[in-house]
């Protein structure tokens, strides 16, 4: 059994660093189950990718309903560890574990009953994408139930101060998948070549067994699992409870997500290599906002359960140690984008015209980098305090902003598709400095030397 990391006491950068390497490797496992299925398909060609990219906005999209149980389990755990309240942890963890259950089962109902006018929103315009896409997203909306439990396990993990034990699990999960993907996807041995709908198959069942392996660890954790009744009556104002704390993240995912249909729908009009190409880039770029997701998640704990403890010095500097992190990893990832654009691209897809697009689509991503690599360290800070409104809020307007930005600079001859990626680019600079700016001014209000005016102000 993993051992839970003390966040109250202690070296604040190896506590920071402890916790987020096991978070940031689970959240590359995650991305590599995308990843996996991009290289395989990549090389049964372009539209097989767009089909897959085209479905993955609904499963995209039911992250925003995931983050209703989820955001209430990490930060519920964590701040009632911090006050060595181990019944208010049980009790966010058997309300976030049935609400998400709940909304699981009725998202993949629902995806599975609109499928076709959901894929056709997109004006594809190609009858072999458009039946690929449908394919792919009754599968996973089958199994939809099994991609909502993991995230809240792992949060729950988190929270406590265990983030090797989700690592482990969604290794697993990952390892499975790497295996079933080329068997499945090209038909090999006794196995039938099953294409898009192959990759389908070896994700949910994958992601089955890692839903599977955290069920069975939880009768390891002592304490923290034990005596819960999944199976009872829940308390509905517990339930408000917890939707009210996921509720800003939820409407921000589920918003972010709908400007990316969007913009997907602007990207159509250039047929379906764009949309290969954003599919994969956004995997690519998915190097710094997983990382840094690591950071927010480790943070988010880290500021939660001192935040319980009334330890407000250590939020102070726990804060400013994981934007230093954050903001490595974002230049890096600049250089890595602009500089490499070329060879890591051409790993995905080998189709030339597929690559010219996709390394102008790297180069303009990587100069925002950094600015999104602070943003979502950030917002990990704000959770942590139980405040989620700030990034909510800050996501939402400039997320907004893109749709009409990008109508305008890719009416740009000069530009033309191009101004849809500078919309992304230009859009998460904007969002990395005004949430930074937001969180720097709440502890410049509060310095930590004065802890009781910091006390108040939060």
């Amino acid at each position: 059994m993993a051992k839970n990391i003390k966040l109250t006491e202690g070296s604040i950068p190896k506590a920071l660093v402890e916790l987020a390497l096991p978070i940031i490797g689970t959240s590359f496992v995650q991305m590599a189950y995308s990843m996996t299925d991009m290289i395989w398909l990549g090389r049964v060609g372009s539209r097989a990718v767009a089909a897959v990219g085209t479905a993955g906005f609904f499963t995209w999209l039911a992250a925003a309903l995931i983050l209703l149980p989820k955001i209430a389990a990490g930060i519920g755990v964590a701040q009632s560890v911090g006050n060595n309240n181990m019944e208010e942890a049980q009790k966010y963890i058997k309300h976030s574990i049935q609400l998400d259950v709940a909304l699981g089962l009725i998202y993949g109902l629902c995806i599975i009953i609109l499928r076709k006018p959901l894929v056709n929103f997109f004006k594809l315009g190609d009858t072999y994408t458009i039946e690929k896409a449908i394919n792919y997203l009754v599968i996973v909306s089958a199994g939809m139930v099994f991609f909502f439990l993991p995230p809240v396990y792992t949060a729950i993990f988190n929270g406590y101060g265990d983030s090797h034990t989700p690592f482990k699990i969604n290794l697993i999960g990952l390892l499975v998948n790497i295996v079933l993907d080329p068997v499945l996807i090209f038909g090999i041995g006794p196995f039938p070549v099953m294409g898009v709908e192959g990759a389908a198959v070896a994700t949910v069942f994958a992601q089955f067994l890692v839903t599977a392996a955290f069920i069975y660890s939880t009768k390891f954790k002592g304490g923290l699992f034990s005596g819960i009744k999944y199976f009872s009556t829940p308390d509905w104002s517990f339930n408000l409870k917890i939707i009210k704390l996921g509720m800003p993240a939820g409407l921000q995912s589920a918003f972010f997500t709908f400007v990316s249909m969007i913009i997907a729908r602007l990207i159509a009009a250039w047929g379906p290599i764009p949309i290969a190409v954003q599919k994969v880039g956004s995997q690519i770029e998915a190097i710094s906002w997983m990382t840094s997701e690591g950071f927010e998640v480790a943070l988010g704990a880290f500021v939660g359960q001192n935040y319980g403890a009334r330890k407000w010095n250590r939020i102070h500097k726990g804060y400013y140690t994981a934007i230093k992190i954050a903001g490595a990893v974002g230049l890096f990832t600049t250089c890595l984008l602009i500089f490499g654009a070329r060879p890591i691209f051409s790993l995905f897809i080998p189709e030339e015209e597929t690559i010219k697009y996709g390394i102008t689509y790297l180069k303009i991503l990587g100069l925002s980098q950094f600015f999104m690599c602070i943003e979502i360290t950030t917002a990990g800070a704000f959770n942590g305090i139980g405040k989620t409104f700030p990034p909510s809020i800050e996501g939402i307007i400039f997320n907004g902003i893109r749709i009409p930005l990008a109508m305008a600079l890719s009416s740009i001859p000069s530009l033309g598709l191009n101004g849809i990626w500078w919309s992304l680019s230009i859009t998460s600079m904007l969002k990395g400095i005004v949430l930074f700016s937001w969180f720097a001014l709440l502890l410049k209000k509060c310095p930590s030397k004065d802890e009781a005016d910091f006390a108040v102000q939060l």
